[in-house]
């Protein structure tokens, strides 16, 4: 009898996790609006022995930052923003490159060569710096004040995050679409006289079912990543708000997304690190999560661990990889 996903321990491991933090995040801003907790010192006896940024405390686990502001609170504020919006960047990305893998791989096979010898060139530009010229105008706040609203902001920068990536997605997805229709299963129903259509939809997409779970779950991660690019060059998520007064205050991010809580804290690394290091933490706790849900389908689905396949994959010898079909690990060329 077939698992249940829900049944594996790992899925409901990273699963949990993920919903924690989006309930928790949601419940927050309806209670307490995006209100943060502050402590600007600490005193014993009425005198002073410790002042913001505080180190963490059993009240603030996770420590404040220089303005004394709870890193906890802002870490669950900007979890709906910065988990949500991946996700619709990473399932965007698989959406639109499926229908055109699938064209590409049936449809145009007698061209696949030209176009993935157009497509292989975007592996060798650095789509991290050309996301960061794109979206620069339209995230960095002007002197005069930012011209769009944040749900413009957001909108452009998920779309463009996500169209950057399509052609290389397209290209691996038509990748595996033309291998698989030159399988046994295919040429017979072929002979059937089962049309291109039909084989795509009784076929080929579910027999791709699997890798586009884990595709979708590894672009996740890839935009988590970018994120952390970006909010390193102080583009952060829905805007970098910029003080332009005489004596200014260092770029910071408007809904307290992560990657913003990175980029305008890094500074403190050395002196306080806990206020970056705070991101960085739930940044890989995230992405942990997503990896442990990927290993649970795996395991339910084909009864191997995913992580295992990859690694004896990758040092298996040279002769034995020859003649083998497109891998779940060529998905991850995929990067910004």
């Amino acid at each position: 009898m077939k698992r249940s996903v829900w049944r594996n321990p790992f899925f409901l491991i990273g699963f949990t996790f993920m919903i924690l933090m989006l309930v928790s995040s949601f419940v927050y801003s309806i209670v307490w609006g995006n209100e943060v907790r502050r402590l600007y010192f600490l005193s014993v006896e009425g005198k002073v022995v410790e002042s913001s940024p505080i180190s963490p405390k059993w009240s603030f686990p996770f420590g404040t930052d220089a303005l004394g502001l709870d890193m906890l609170g802002k870490i669950i504020i900007g979890a709906k923003y910065t988990i949500l919006t991946a996700l619709v960047i990473a399932f965007l990305r698989v959406f639109l490159a499926i229908p055109l893998g699938l064209i590409l791989g049936t449809f145009l096979m007698k061209y696949k060569k030209y176009i993935n010898g157009w497509i292989d060139s975007f592996h060798y530009i650095p789509l991290t710096i050309l996301a960061y010229f794109l979206l620069f105008p339209v995230l960095w706040e002007p002197f005069e004040g930012f011209s769009t609203s944040i749900v413009e902001r957001f909108v452009i920068e998920i779309l463009i995050l996500s169209l950057l990536i399509v052609p290389i997605l397209s290209a691996l997805l038509g990748n595996e679409v033309s291998l698989l229709y030159k399988q046994e299963f295919i040429m017979s129903a072929k002979t059937l006289g089962a049309g291109r259509w039909r084989i795509i939809f009784k076929h080929i997409l579910p027999s791709m079912k699997e890798k586009l779970v884990i595709l979708l779950g590894q672009q996740f991660m890839q935009t988590l990543i970018i994120f952390i690019h970006l909010g390193l060059l102080t583009l952060f998520l829905g805007g970098t708000d910029v003080d332009y007064q005489l004596v200014n205050d260092p770029p910071r991010s408007i809904t307290y997304e992560w990657s913003g809580l990175i980029g305008d804290s890094f500074r403190y690394l050395q002196g306080a690190p806990w206020i970056p290091l705070t991101p960085i933490l739930f940044f890989s706790a995230t992405m942990l999560s997503v990896s442990l849900m990927i290993e649970g389908y795996v395991q339910v689905t084909s009864g191997q661990s995913h992580y295992k396949k990859k690694f004896r994959s990758a040092y298996r010898p040279l002769t034995e990889k020859e003649g083998e079909h497109l891998k779940e690990s060529d998905f991850q060329k995929v990067n910004m």
